[in-house]
């Protein structure tokens, strides 16, 4: 795992490095907030240890500078102030776990782990919310869908229609079937609002993409998945 470790001191600083590198840590290190700060923003970390007490930013203010980022990295304090107030503190400035100096390696690990194993379940919860496919994606929470980073802007029923066919991306799927889970009422087979719908999508999804999303299988149905047309 990459951990950033903000901290000034240097035996604790050695101590911490030999330890967690030997566990197959990248330990990177910043010796005063402001620089913390800077390397908690600019690069992607698995974990944070931050102390209280160092030079130009406090450990507090700048826990709660990366917060205010809506940064999910998940932050451990090491310090030497151990009173209910401080940890208090240190816990409402976005902190997601406290440790007061002396402490022991092994319990440092084992926190690490702790924390880094909640992270990547938060991060797999999150993500349920969220249907991909290629750099296709569809956030069920904002309601709003993104291709090659782009946003599309969608209707209720084009987003209702997208949301059904990526929850069952590489499934042929017939227009009875469409009907009743995206219009929730028994249509008419011979209604063609099916049709119409899906090539509202794939002029908004598909029109000038290489990979096409959306799919015909001819006296079937509909299928969602990726494939690549040859360049011309």
């Amino acid at each position: 795992m990459k951990l950033l470790l903000i901290e000034d001191e240097p035996s604790v600083i050695s101590l911490i490095q030999r330890s967690l590198s030997a566990s197959g840590h990248e330990i990177t290190v910043a010796m005063d907030g402001q620089s913390g700060l800077q390397m908690a923003l600019q690069h992607e970390f698995d974990l944070i240890l931050l102390d209280l007490m160092i030079p130009v930013i406090n450990g507090m203010e700048v826990c709660r500078r990366i917060r205010s980022t809506d940064l999910s990295v998940p932050i451990l304090m090491l310090t030497a102030l151990g009173t209910t107030e401080n940890i208090v503190s240190g816990l409402d400035a976005g902190a997601d776990d406290y440790m007061t100096k002396p402490f022991k390696l092994a319990e440092l690990e084992a926190r690490i782990r702790t924390l880094t194993r909640r992270g990547k379940e938060l991060e797999k919860d999150k993500n349920v919310d969220l249907l991909r496919i290629g750099d296709l994606v569809l956030d069920k929470i904002t309601k709003t869908v993104t291709r090659d980073s782009q946003p599309i802007e969608m209707t209720a029923t084009e987003f209702r229609l997208l949301e059904f066919l990526l929850s069952n991306q590489n499934k042929v799927l017939n227009r009875m079937e469409i009907l009743e889970n995206v219009w929730d009422i028994n249509f008419n087979l011979g209604t063609n609002v099916v049709d119409v719908y899906i090539n509202y999508l794939r002029k908004k999804i598909d029109k000038n993409h290489r990979s096409k999303l959306i799919h015909t299988v001819f006296g079937m149905g509909y299928v969602m998945r990726q494939t690549y047309e040859d360049p011309k």
